[in-house]
């Protein structure tokens, strides 16, 4: 299944990258991801999106081409960062390529209840009516404490968290099946 992510962090130490880096690499048997970069977007402006930047034409085309859409966010001031706001915006206008999409919801970061926050809003978000994308439910990812969770090189080392993300990846995959 061809799946894409989409990191609400642009920072390079960012522990959300890592993540989706981690299942790019251990899921490799049974996904084809693709971690899309934010960091070229140019912010949404309504003027110019029947004439979007290349930019922005790339990555919708690329999450138009994906079956599914892995959504990796942190959590900054409570809620969902403004980078990942702004590819929602692009992704929700024109041609609409998220409507129809499914979509699963991660996220790490240093605090205990790793990004509850964040995601709560981004499912609202990503029920709007210009997104309207499929979520898979029951199988949260919310990892707390993730300085003390991945080695230096990026890896996921606490083994209950990668037990449950084998099981929440089977499940994504088994669900996410019935829109492709």
């Amino acid at each position: 299944m061809k799946v894409v992510a989409i990191v609400g962090s642009i920072r390079k130490e960012s522990y959300n990258m890592q993540l989706a880096q981690f299942i790019q690499k251990r899921y490799t048997e049974k996904l084809d991801l693709e971690v899309l970069s934010l960091k070229d977007l140019p912010m949404y402006n309504q003027d110019i999106e029947n004439e979007a930047p290349q930019a922005v034409l790339d990555f919708k085309a690329k999450v138009k081409a994906a079956d599914a859409v892995l959504w990796v966010t942190p959590e900054y001031n409570g809620t969902v960062p403004g980078v990942m706001v702004n590819a929602i915006d692009w992704l929700s206008r024109v041609d609409k390529v998220m409507i129809g999409k499914p979509s699963i919801i991660m996220g790490a970061s240093m605090g205990n209840l790793g990004t509850v926050k964040a995601q709560l809003h981004l499912r609202d978000i990503l029920f709007s009516p210009g997104i309207n994308s499929p979520l898979l439910s029951g199988n949260d990812v919310y990892i707390g404490a993730a300085h003390t969770k991945f080695d230096e090189e990026g890896n996921l080392t606490d083994e209950g968290t990668v037990k449950f993300l084998d099981v929440v990846i089977d499940n994504f995959l088994s669900w996410a099946k019935k829109y492709v």
